[in-house]
């Protein structure tokens, strides 16, 4: 894994929940996709989630950002966040995995 996205979403109080399930849908999207090595969604509080997720190349990263998570999360954009998504392409310094 050389490469990854930290992804800050920030959702209207009344789509909370809606968001939240959503995040836990894309698991199975991103199980799917054969360029994401590690994917996790997360919530920091009641209206603020993430997610982070890595790849072993560039190519990984950008089928991800034009795959079908990405599109939902536009969507989701439209009407049930609060600002736009904050997407941020990291490079990975240091990993530990089991």
């Amino acid at each position: 894994m050389k490469v990854g996205l930290s992804v800050r979403i920030e959702a209207k109080p009344e789509y909370a929940e809606e968001v939240a399930a959503m995040l836990r849908g894309a698991q199975e999207l991103a199980e799917q996709e054969p360029g994401t090595v590690a994917w996790f969604s997360f919530r920091e509080n009641a209206t603020t989630f993430g997610v982070f997720d890595t790849f072993d190349d560039e190519q990984g990263r950008q089928a991800h950002l034009s795959g079908r998570i990405a599109a939902a999360l536009g969507e989701a954009a439209q009407t049930k966040l609060s600002v736009p998504p904050v997407i941020a392409q990291v490079d990975l310094l240091g990993i530990k995995v089991p």
